[in-house]
């Protein structure tokens, strides 16, 4: 019998998805289960590694029940993750040493600032396109070999093993017999040249990490391994970028934005590896047939997370919905700005000492007011980012294409595109992430042929026109940039 569906796994920071696609491109069935989140410390986030692994692994077989599929149904399985995350364990036992450090953490904010006093921050930069930022992969793994007793001489004896989430996820499904990753993943650790396509050595020796650790880097498309069901493996890319991939950004200049717990914007610039003069990161798009492509990317650390901490913490809503439903109660944000630094700022600010703060409080300042004013913090964060990408690139912004969850907000998406002054597309299915990672694996199975074919599959639900006066909008940004200069360096 033919096999004629692919398995996405989208294993993100507060949830994990699977999500069936057909030859079609369409999803037929999904699933999606939420993990705990551990905040030990002010500035530490961390997760439970077996809680990835078994919430994922449910969503899998609770996915192919609901497409009333078997495994032997599966062409190939596409693989999709939280970017950065750190996991160590042992070889033998498969044990992690410590829970997952989770991309927001900050615990390393003092690390990485005495490397840039060391006067190391450009090399790093010129060989990974990256910042010396607790973000990354790297400081993380050096902060658990440094603070986990016996994790060093594990590491040092070859018996240790590194993984960003992907790589955990394809050495569990292999039956622990594939230690690999992409190259997507590889280019956000802090320690993997871009433009060589390696493992940096003279990175290895400043931070003390053994090479020993480190997974096989491959292409984003192509043979990994195989489940224990037989079922080949042949999709990998960070979340990011199998969005880019997903939204079908095939070309240079093609730009999009994930709204999710965090919000990245990533423009694709080909085959070169462009140097942001303004902030951004260079990163890897992806690497099909041997051919790597590149991408200029703007990170904000909390995006739809103020909706969670709305929900969650300040219980002043009980859903994404209600905020949404309560935020168009009022025309406006009433002159509150939200700033969302509460694991600092990302691009262009690279502010890890930044914390949350709302300025513009009056005594009529309501519920409302805050769900607006946390939806618009989303896009005046991401509005920074594009201007950032057009000066680097040289590329005026024609059009953005949107994917994530928070995308649903039609309010949101309104105030995107006023505050771009370009049109926001929506797709049909705004879960480009999945989709991308599908992709990748068809690709690598043969099951879809080529970019040509996967473009016809983009299908759009809407597009918002930019409609307030732009010297209105500007106004509103001027507000905004006093707000997070004000929010800047609380924690030094």
């Amino acid at each position: 019998m033919p096999r004629t569906h692919i398995l996405a796994l989208d294993q993100g920071t507060t949830s994990s998805r699977a999500v069936v696609f057909d030859q079609e491109g369409r999803a037929v069935a999904s699933s999606q289960r939420e993990f705990p989140q551990h905040y030990p410390r002010p500035g530490w986030v961390e997760h439970d590694p077996l809680a990835i692994w078994a919430s994922q692994w449910s969503t899998a077989i609770e996915t192919l029940g609901k497409a009333d599929l078997l495994p032997a149904d599966i062409a190939a399985i596409g693989i999709t993750n939280q970017r950065e995350t750190t996991l160590l364990w042992e070889r033998e036992t498969g044990k992690p040493v410590y829970p997952a450090i989770v991309w927001q953490d900050r615990r390393t904010a003092d690390f990485c600032a005495s490397l840039k006093a060391e006067g190391v921050e450009d090399l790093f930069t010129r060989k990974t396109g990256l910042r010396l930022d607790p973000y990354f992969s790297a400081t993380k793994i050096r902060w658990i070999l440094d603070h986990v007793d016996g994790s060093r001489k594990l590491a040092e004896q070859g018996k240790l093993m590194f993984g960003t989430v992907d790589t955990w996820l394809l050495w569990r499904l292999s039956g622990r017999t594939v230690h690999a990753t992409d190259a997507t993943n590889a280019s956000r650790t802090l320690l993997y040249d871009i433009h060589r396509g390696d493992w940096d050595d003279e990175l290895l020796e400043i931070l003390e990490i053994p090479r020993s650790i480190l997974p096989e880097v491959k292409d984003s498309s192509g043979i990994f391994g195989e489940s224990s069901e037989g079922i080949p493996i042949s999709g990998i890319a960070g979340d990011q970028h199998a969005a880019l991939f997903g939204q079908g950004c095939f070309s240079s200049g093609m730009a999009k934005n994930t709204y999710g717990t965090g919000c990245f914007m990533l423009m694709n610039t080909g085959s070169e590896a462009v140097a942001s003069q303004n902030n951004l990161l260079t990163t890897i798009a992806w690497r099909i047939g041997g051919k790597t492509e590149y991408a200029l990317e703007g990170s904000v650390f909390v995006g739809g997370a103020v909706v969670q901490w709305l929900r969650d913490e300040l219980q002043l809503i009980r859903t994404a919905e209600e905020c949404n439903a309560l935020a168009a109660t009022v025309p406006d944000s009433g002159g509150l700005y939200l700033v969302p630094a509460f694991t600092g700022l990302g691009a262009p600010h690279w502010d890890p000492y930044a914390r949350g703060a709302a300025f513009g409080m009056t005594r009529g300042t309501n519920r409302a007011h805050f769900c607006r004013a946390a939806l618009e913090s989303i896009a005046f964060q991401s509005a920074e980012l594009a201007e950032c990408m057009v000066k680097d690139s040289g590329i005026p912004l024609k059009e953005l294409r949107v994917d994530g969850g928070a995308v649903r907000s039609d309010l949101l998406m309104q105030f995107q595109a006023d505050l771009l002054g370009v049109n926001v597309i929506r797709p049909k299915d705004v879960e480009s992430t999945a989709a991308g990672a599908a992709y990748l694996a068809g690709l690598g199975v043969g099951f879809w042929e080529g970019k040509e074919e996967l473009a016809r599959h983009h299908e759009i639900d809407r597009e918002f026109h930019p409609s307030r006066p732009r010297q209105e909008m500007e106004q509103l940004e001027a507000g905004w940039r006093r707000a997070v200069e004000r929010a800047k360096a609380w924690e030094s």
